[in-house]
């Protein structure tokens, strides 16, 4: 069970065995920590000490985030106990042959994965341009085979997921705006919505890796670098175009989401000066100048830190438009649907059974074990059909 607390000014305290949301004299919600694998705080969340103690004794997995979805940083579980395992993981890390191997898998993975939507944007909204975006992202998979560096590998990683945004928006019944993927800050409300969709996602690939006693650091694609999650954000590339972005498509053609649900954060207005009485702005509200600044004031959210991209950390994009953030009654609709995402089933052929999406990514953390560990010779993403 997962859990999102977005109650501002709300309490987690330990009532017995189980936890309870409370804000004032009110009682929000009940926790059943037996029952509870992963707690997702919002902006402005206490833990008492007794809750906190509650969490780790059951190692719930406990991220903080602020009020519109940013990543702050989490309450892990105790640390995976085989040393043995994270060894393996770090000396695979000096075979270049082996990282070339997998890096080339998961980017594989991605492109197909991306190409298979744009094709399924094809036939139902009737775009060719997505088809031929499709076509060149295959194309590029002939190429990918015969890279011979895994630098090469990213290049071919990029330059798909470059033509795969240039026609995104062809599978939107309303383009909102959106024209590329501007991550940070968001500027339209599709980019905004992808950007949480892949916190989300990475909170779940993270959980994933834990469960399956994986260090999340060791990664092959993702270049490893102090505080880089590595590992995650190479699982999490398969399921990006299976999950995010499908989901995104979704929320706006079902009209789930609006116009109206998005606020576009646009500067205060100058004063007006009065050609009598001089007004001299009040130099506190600049906030360059504060000491903090306020969750409310976060309006962009995305994967937890640039650190943990490829790429070096980049000022915010100026693309001459405003920030744009969800508002809260919207935020809660988009998490419902990620959740109902994830419980949806499918068939998954390495287990020869039906699993949910929630369970396929715990299942492939566990196959990327068996990768390091040798039990299997190559990793399997999971391919859209």
């Amino acid at each position: 069970m997962i859990a999102y607390v977005k109650t501002q000014g709300a309490r987690i305290v330990k009532e017995g065995r189980h936890l309870l949301v409370r804000k004032g004299d009110g009682i929000y919600n009940t926790l059943f920590t037996y029952k509870l694998d992963q707690l997702l705080l919002f902006g402005n969340i206490e833990i008492t000490h007794s809750a906190m103690c509650q969490i780790m004794r059951n190692n719930i997995d406990t991220v903080f985030l602020t009020r519109f979805g940013r990543y702050l940083g989490r309450l892990a579980p105790v640390e995976s106990k085989n040393v043995f395992l994270h060894k393996r993981q770090y000396r695979l890390l000096d075979d270049p042959d082996f990282g070339l191997r997998l890096a080339k898998v998961i980017v594989a993975g991605k492109l197909s994965n991306m190409a298979t939507l744009l094709m399924r944007i094809k036939r139902s909204r009737k775009k060719p341009e997505a088809g031929n975006a499709a076509a060149q992202i295959q194309d590029l998979l002939a190429k990918l085979a015969a890279a011979e560096s895994v630098d090469s590998v990213r290049g071919y990683e990029g330059r798909g997921g470059a033509l795969f945004f240039k026609v995104f928006r062809c599978g939107l019944v309303s383009d909102m705006d959106f024209s590329k993927r501007v991550r940070r800050p968001p500027t339209d409300p599709v980019n905004a919505v992808l950007s949480l969709l892949y916190t989300f996602l990475m909170n779940r690939v993270y959980s994933a890796v834990r469960v399956a006693g994986l260090d999340p650091y060791p990664g092959f694609l993702h270049s490893i670098d102090y505080g880089r999650y590595s590992l995650v954000l190479d699982l999490m590339e398969e399921f990006r175009s299976i999950i995010a972005e499908t989901l995104t498509l979704s929320l706006f053609n079902l009209n789930i989401l609006q116009e109206e649900d998005f606020i576009r954060e646009e500067p205060p207005k100058k004063a007006s000066v009065d050609s009598e009485t001089e007004v001299t702005p009040d130099v506190t509200a600049d906030p360059i100048g504060l000491i903090s600044v306020s969750d409310a004031e976060s309006v962009e959210f995305d994967l937890p830190e640039q650190r943990m991209e490829e790429t070096p950390a980049q000022p915010a994009q100026v693309t001459g438009k405003y920030p744009v953030k969800l508002r809260q009654e919207a935020f809660k609709r988009v998490i419902d649907a990620f959740e109902k995402k994830l419980t949806t089933t499918f068939f998954y052929p390495p287990a020869e059974r039906q699993l949910t999406y929630g369970d396929a990514i715990i299942f492939q953390a566990g196959h990327y074990r068996k990768v390091i560990e040798g039990e299997v010779d190559v990793y399997q993403p999971i391919l859209l059909k």
